[in-house]
């Protein structure tokens, strides 16, 4: 027999780990619940990966060869000429392609990545709204996630367009934000892309910032 003190005690403990163990089932299942959610919702009709390997600058000079590479997809927008007020469904679409897709953006560069930035082309008959949300709410966690960690805001660029129109996707230093090396833009499009229901996804990687970068170090303020 154990003292009631110890039996006491020991009712708390199990208690205790019973909440954290039953807190951590909850999260795990709404994880799973979204993923799924994110996953049945979700039309793709095509993804690509662009790779672009720069070895000089713009005006000729030799440079140590750096690679920008972007990740999109091609989805349908399910709420297309329709004021929705809930958008949660393309927050998970968002994360989802994330998780698809960015281990094999990241795997594609020659060397570690250092930069990143994510834009969406929205069809016409879709909202700007409808970007924002493929982007902003769940897309960051997965692509911090594939670049090993991230302490700085995601550049970003959403617009609403024609088929065949091309974005301008920001690019900058994942943990340091006003490193002005890295301040940079690549620019993707998909020739039959986004037809009027459809928005392209963008997520974009790079192993270095600039050829030859001369700017300076930080904004001059006098």
């Amino acid at each position: 027999m154990y003292p009631a003190c110890l039996i006491g005690s020991r009712a708390v403990a199990l208690m205790a780990f019973s909440a954290v163990g039953q807190k951590y089932a909850v999260s795990h299942w709404r994880k799973l619940r979204n993923l799924n959610q994110g996953k049945r919702s979700m039309d793709i009709r095509k993804t690509l990966i662009v790779k672009e390997t720069t070895e000089k600058d713009g005006m000729g000079k030799d440079c140590a060869p750096i690679t920008r590479v972007v990740a999109m997809a091609v989805v349908r927008n399910p709420f297309t000429g329709r004021y929705v007020e809930d958008l949660s469904p393309l927050f998970n679409i968002g994360g989802v392609l994330a998780e698809r897709l960015m281990g094999e953006a990241v795997g594609a560069l020659a060397g570690t990545p250092i930069s990143y930035g994510k834009a969406a082309i929205v069809g016409v008959a879709g909202d700007l709204e409808h970007g924002g949300a493929m982007i902003h709410p769940k897309l960051g966690k997965p692509m911090r996630a594939a670049v090993g960690g991230g302490k700085a805001l995601i550049p970003s660029n959403a617009k609403v367009s024609n088929v065949g129109s091309s974005i301008d996707i920001p690019l900058g230093h994942k943990d340091e934000a006003w490193s002005f090396d890295h301040f940079d833009t690549i620019t993707v499009s998909v020739a039959d892309a986004p037809r009027p229901d459809e928005i392209v996804l963008c997520m974009a990687v790079a192993d270095g910032g600039r050829p030859h970068p001369r700017v300076g170090t930080g904004p001059i303020t006098d």
